[in-house]
């Protein structure tokens, strides 16, 4: 786990990795150094941006979501609530983030991309990340009438850009090097 304590990113031993999704329990191994590296730029990156704006909390995993208890407990790589959401963080986020951001690894692929995707999709979580680090590529996808479209994109080189946290653009070369 990635914490930020005084600005500075440290991990952290001795988390559960177990999700509910879609009422199945799920447990995953810790992830390898590179994913823990991109999801530390990428954690820096949203963070001084939203702090400097003071637009809410960013967190990592593993920080529970809990859209429904016993049904779907997911725990997002990076998650994003804006100042006027805070009633959602409690003990964890009990409730809908405004952005959850998925690192996928090779053993991740469907899960995140389609099984959790569906999960976000039918909770209405406004904005949800996906990252590729074999392909360097960040997609955004927002909710439009229901379903995910996608907003932004970029691989190898370029910038992304959120909808859900107001200006904040994010450089895809500075995330995988």
């Amino acid at each position: 786990m990635l914490t930020i304590i005084n600005g500075v990113i440290e991990e952290a031993a001795g988390f559960d990795l177990t999700e509910i999704i879609n009422g199945e329990e799920v447990t995953r191994p810790s992830p390898f150094a590179r994913h823990q590296m991109i999801g530390g730029n990428l954690l820096s990156a949203i963070y001084r941006y939203v702090k400097m704006k003071g637009l809410g909390r960013v967190y990592c995993s593993p920080l529970d979501v809990i859209f429904e208890e016993g049904i779907n407990r997911i725990q997002p790589d990076i998650l994003f609530i804006r100042k006027d959401n805070m009633a959602i963080l409690q003990d964890w986020v009990r409730g809908v983030p405004d952005m959850v951001c998925e690192i996928i690894s090779p053993g991740s692929y469907e899960r995140d991309t389609a099984v959790k995707k569906a999960v976000y999709e039918r909770y209405r979580v406004p904005e949800y990340w996906i990252v590729l680090p074999e392909l360097q590529q960040i997609e955004i996808l927002t909710i439009e009438v229901d379903r995910y479209k996608l907003h932004s994109i970029a691989a190898l080189e370029g910038v992304v850009t959120s909808k859900a946290i107001e200006g904040l653009q994010v450089n895809v070369r500075d995330i995988f090097e």
